[in-house]
């Protein structure tokens, strides 16, 4: 261990942990070590963790349902709270059933695990997320990689390998690209090939990307959607067919084996779902403050990514500049994430800026006069 770390850390790739102080009210600020921090690094696209709704109704099903589940859930632990939210997540995506986790990590890891087998074919696009890679060589299934959203080179691998599903997420985590789902779910309709869509980052801001087709049952025979990003909440769920649905609930370890997500944490990822229906306002204020800043980046001549969601990539390529710029926008009272290898690729470490419905015009300014001077 000592050993591993040492060369982590030469490396500038040791990763630590730091326990910050939220700043009440709904804000993008924190403290630590008794210093502000304007916030640009949270997957909390709307605000929502801090929405009174949520707070409300976290008070409320907790004095109902407790603070835990109490077990797994096919002992005790799955109540009227799950239900009803899988039928609200199937509701919006078309999907017939749902099934919760605690996570989106293991919600993937559980279904690549259940659902392949070594005799199995998979193809994913190249930079999806950690927890289906790692599920995928559990499963001990043939994993092979498409290049990043290029459909032609997916086209290839699905006519010479005839996999039995296609893997990719709907918005990528660190470049903020939307995959081609349509082109994607029409190849894989016409092979007969299932089609897995990690929704994590896409789920709840449609109405904030006026360009963004989500993922939904006519596009996708799997969807894998998460709470901790634009609900503001916790937890995950996989919507499918029932006979899908069925089949992992008689199989996924990781759900048999698990306290089930509370119900309370249900309650308040139901009452997120309804706040994300339509064009409400906190999506409209999210798609302002993007277009903003990009304007903004612009005029400052700081090159961004072609990205129109909420995640702002810019890259720098070398570690330690990277790092070291990070540590220049904390110095100024700026928090944004140094983002390096291995969760990218080796050669575009970057700062992972998120915009959400939270930051005022006055705060992306700051940000944006920040990254000038730093970036020189």
């Amino acid at each position: 261990m000592a050993n591993q770390q040492a060369q982590l850390n030469n490396a500038g790739l040791l990763r630590r942990r730091q326990a910050l102080t939220p700043i009440e009210g709904e804000s993008v600020g924190f403290s630590l070590n008794g210093r502000d921090y304007l916030n640009f690094s949270s997957n909390d696209y709307l605000g929502l963790s801090q929405a009174p709704q949520l707070l409300e109704s976290l008070n409320t099903s907790a004095k109902k349902y407790g603070v835990g589940s109490g077990s797994s859930p096919l002992v005790t632990g799955y109540s009227e709270a799950h239900a009803h939210l899988e039928q609200a997540l199937c509701q919006i995506t078309g999907h017939e059933a749902g099934l919760l986790f605690c996570s989106g990590f293991s919600a993937n890891a559980a279904l690549m695990k259940t659902l392949f087998g070594s005799g199995d074919t998979v193809i994913a696009d190249k930079l999806v997320h950690a927890s289906i890679i790692d599920g995928l060589r559990g499963s001990k299934a043939t994993f092979i990689r498409f290049l990043h959203n290029d459909i032609q080179s997916a086209n290839r691998l699905i006519a010479k390998y005839s996999p039995q599903a296609v893997i990719t997420e709907s918005i990528f985590s660190m470049d903020g690209d939307m995959a081609p789902l349509e082109a994607l779910s029409s190849s894989c309709k016409r092979n007969d090939t299932w089609l897995i869509v990690d929704d994590a980052h896409g789920f709840g801001i449609q109405a904030a990307l006026s360009s963004y087709v989500p993922a939904s049952a006519e596009l996708a025979d799997v969807q894998v959607v998460t709470f901790g990003k634009a609900l503001g909440c916790q937890g995950a769920a996989i919507l499918g067919s029932q006979a899908l649905i069925d089949f992992l609930v008689s199989n996924a370890r990781d759900y048999i084996y698990s306290t089930a997500l509370s119900p309370a944490n249900a309650s308040v990822a139901l009452a997120a779902v309804e706040m994300t229906k339509g064009a409400n306002t906190r999506a409209l204020t999210l798609a302002d403050n993007i277009d903003y800043f990009k304007r903004a980046c612009a005029l400052a001549n700081i090159g961004l990514t072609e990205s129109i969601t909420p995640i702002q990539p810019l890259i720098i390529g070398d570690v330690d500049k990277t790092v070291s710029i990070a540590q220049q926008l904390r110095a100024s009272g700026i928090w944004v994430g140094a983002i390096r290898p291995p969760t990218v690729p080796k050669g575009s470490a970057r700062l992972r800026i998120t915009i959400t419905a939270l930051h005022t015009h006055d705060e992306i300014d700051k940000l944006v006069s920040a990254l000038t001077l730093t970036l020189g």
